[in-house]
């Protein structure tokens, strides 16, 4: 990933020139026959999307083409995977805002995931111009490298204790104090709901926590539901439902890759990440439909359907997470399908009980391009997760508004005077697009970390 940006223009650096759609006519007219002549030959109708190499007088490559929708910050990624080998720069080069955004989706257009099979050879390289933060665009790459590689890791070699030590990989790096509480060590110290759900994996359960950052500042919580592989447990899921199901640490994965960014670029925040890891199995001590569980909290859960799993891990992470009174707590969950039927694979559901951080988080979502969409927690549907033997219940017995019902039961762990945001996710692109390969895929991230970095930076 970032081999295919470099610092500055090298000599013989290939310019790539990028026309704006509605600009297409306009610039045509401006050049010269013999580039007319063959962008008309090889079908060129200036579409958003699509790109042209133009070759010199010796045959070899001389210029590039690139055709965007306005303000489309992937407008590169389809074009860094294509390119020959060399050194690239845009003619004319952008403001450094622009610029930033367009290097950062050129760089997630190189990435691959080449754990078990060897790649394309790599060998593109964007030039970041003088005056643009190239140290922002590099964390921001590698922070979505982080997501997409932990997501696509099949749960053979990303299990909880895998996922772990991927998290201590990252405090390691980045000078963090770190630690997890595993197995029957989580009864001990009350986290009876993470035990629970993995306590019939071969992998036991535990909570990894890293901390980071001066106590001097302002505190941020980040939790991330780490469910390693959801079989559903006795709810067991179907074929088709269990096929992805690597993916259910995403919200893990994107805590940890948002931790890496604010620890990256120094953010001035204290920092806790606090991730809930488990393989929800089948064994003859799996969670059963019907059983009753203690929380962290103290509140008592009726189980009533072992495939609504994370939410009832995230109940001690979220209890615990607001232990220290921080300034914000954030979750990300791949939680529900019932978010996924209300806005598709590709926009997070954002639910907040604070109206500005929500407004803050939507409006850095349509700066940056990384949208999500704010969904209510409606007071009145919190009934239909009540429970007659227990305080609640995880899910409900009628299949409407799963997503909300869902994030109701969250907020019952969270304080009410704490700012707290719900993200529901896929973290997969079901489809490839420009800088958005098929598989795991960071979701709201740069949308978390643009807030953040405008609440919080210098």
């Amino acid at each position: 990933m970032q081999d295919s940006l470099r610092e500055g223009r090298t000599p013989g650096s290939i310019p790539i020139a990028l026309v704006m759609e509605g600009h297409w006519e306009s610039w045509l007219a401006e050049q010269d026959q013999a580039t007319r002549r063959w962008l008309a030959a090889i079908g060129c109708k200036g579409k958003a999307g699509s790109s042209s190499f133009l070759p010199g007088a010796d045959g070899q490559l001389a210029r590039v083409v690139v055709v965007s929708a306005p303000d489309d910050p992937f407008a590169l990624g389809g074009v860094s995977a294509a390119l020959p080998q060399g050194d690239y720069h845009l003619d004319p080069a952008p403001d450094r805002e622009a610029g930033e955004r367009l290097a950062l989706g050129w760089a997630l257009g190189a990435y691959q995931f080449t754990r078990y099979k060897p790649g394309r050879p790599a060998g593109a390289r964007l030039a970041l111009e003088s005056g643009w933060n190239g140290a922002l665009v590099r964390a921001q790459a590698e922070a979505v490298t982080l997501v997409r590689d932990l997501i696509n890791t099949p749960a053979e070699e990303m299990m909880p204790d895998q996922l772990a030590a991927a998290a201590e990989t990252l405090a390691r790096e980045f000078g963090a104090d770190f630690r997890q509480i595993v197995a029957d060590e989580l009864l001990e110290q009350n986290y009876p709901a993470i035990h629970a759900v993995g306590r019939a994996s071969a992998c036991p359960p535990r909570l990894v926590e890293l901390n980071w950052g001066d106590d001097a500042h302002p505190g941020l919580t980040l939790v991330g539901k780490g469910v390693c592989f959801d079989s559903g447990g006795l709810d067991i899921k179907p074929a088709s439902g269990m096929r992805l199901m690597k993916k259910d640490m995403g919200g893990a994965a994107h805590a940890l890759g948002l931790a890496r960014l604010v620890m990256a670029l120094k953010l001035p925040v204290r920092l806790r990440v606090l991730v809930p890891a488990v393989e929800n199995a089948i064994a003859g001590n799996a969670l059963r439909p019907g059983d009753v569980i203690r929380t962290r909290k103290g509140l008592t859960v009726e189980i009533d359907n072992t495939d609504a799993e994370g939410r009832v891990i995230l109940s001690d992470a979220l209890a615990e997470g607001a232990a220290g009174n921080p300034a914000l707590m954030l979750d990300f969950a791949t939680l529900t399908g019932a978010a996924r039927v209300a806005l598709g694979t590709e926009v997070p559901a954002l639910f907040s009980n604070d109206d500005a951080l929500a407004e803050g988080l939507l409006e850095a979502g349509q700066r940056e391009g990384d949208p999500l969409w704010r969904l209510p927690l409606h007071g009145p549907y919190r009934e239909l997760i009540d429970s007659k033997i227990a305080d609640l219940a995880n899910a409900s017995g009628q299949p409407f508004g799963g997503a909300i019902t869902a994030a109701l039961f969250l907020q019952a762990f969270v304080p009410k005077a704490l700012p707290w945001a719900h993200l529901d996710l896929m973290a997969w692109n079901n489809r490839a697009r420009p800088g958005r390969p098929e598989g795991g895929e960071a979701m709201g991230l740069r949308a978390a970390f643009a807030y953040l970095h405008n609440r919080f930076g210098s």
